[in-house]
């Protein structure tokens, strides 16, 4: 089960079979009018997987009318021929393919996942000190299941994020402050894994960090595709305001993914909108099953 299982589907699926499984939740984002969408790799853990998704991720971009931002997640999982060698994996595998997928142009960002299933901060620090080398900007899986410091390790290397965040301390949140990290706040896997301890919203308040919403869409976790839900998500589940959790998924979405030309409308921006049939934009994060999406615009009517 877990991030295992789907490993061996992918490492048994071609790049085409990659492709068309992508492009079915890029559509159902699409049809509630997102027109930005970050892919991530992380279910190959090889060499050659990893690289595979990572070009069906950018051919997305080809085949609809929507922004692809790619994140190498090499460091996700040790898997099963690397059981009990996560540091091996990390030097024979992880890094190998970041290089690769940087010379490739496939890769905007390099993300981690830093937990006691998955990798140590030392670990990551290896992968980020490489990322770094390459002038990669870096963002962190941190804090979802314990705090083992990931949140700091992603600001002390000026991390466009740190993600989950359930169990980040008030130092963390400060480092993270400090840096200029978003918060990314990913209410569906905290759902689905029936997980209890929210993340600290107030403490993130309070010290100003940008908080960002995401549907965390993976078949382990997070199935899922809908970023009207996230939005109620947001609101029910952690008590965001609506306006919190709008901007969670225009301005402060673009900004953990390192843009600066969407999230807003403003004289300069690229013209990507979705115009709404609604009375107020709180219904977005208050009606279930709810799409009122009327209009949305790519650079031209879609």
């Amino acid at each position: 089960g877990g991030i295992v299982s789907t490993v061996t589907a992918t490492r048994a699926a071609s790049e085409a079979e990659l492709l068309e499984g992508a492009l079915a939740r890029v559509d159902a984002l699409i049809a509630e009018g997102a027109c930005t969408v970050e892919i991530k790799s992380g279910y190959g853990l090889d060499i050659d997987t990893e690289l595979r998704m990572l070009r069906a991720a950018r051919a997305v971009a080809g085949a609809r009318a929507v922004r692809v931002r790619t994140s190498f997640l090499g460091a996700h999982a040790t898997p099963p021929e690397y059981k009990d060698r996560a540091d091996a994996y990390i030097d024979e595998v992880a890094i190998p393919a970041l290089r690769a997928a940087h010379e490739a142009g496939l890769a905007d960002a390099v993300d981690g996942f830093c937990e006691g299933i998955a990798f140590a901060p030392e670990q990551i620090a290896r992968v980020f000190d490489v990322a770094r080398e390459l002038g990669l900007p870096v963002k962190l899986h941190a804090e979802q299941l314990s705090n083992l410091g990931g949140a700091k390790l992603a600001a002390s290397y000026g991390a466009l994020s740190a993600d989950h965040i359930e169990y980040v301390d008030e130092s963390g949140v400060a480092a993270m402050a400090d840096a200029g990290t978003v918060a990314v706040i990913l209410p569906g896997a905290f759902y689905t894994i029936r997980e209890t301890q929210a993340p600290p919203i107030e403490t993130l308040r309070r010290y100003g960090v940008p908080m960002a919403l995401a549907t965390d869409c993976n078949p382990g976790s997070s199935p899922l595709t809908s970023l009207l839900l996230t939005l109620n998500m947001g609101c029910t589940l952690f008590r965001l305001t609506p306006e919190e959790a709008l901007r969670g998924v225009t301005a402060n979405a673009a900004r953990a993914l390192g843009l600066e030309d969407v999230g807003s409308i403003a004289p300069g921006q690229r013209a990507e909108l979705a115009v709404w049939d609604v009375q107020s934009p709180a219904e977005l994060a208050y009606r279930i099953g709810f799409n009122p999406l009327h209009t949305r615009i790519f650079g031209e009517l879609t």
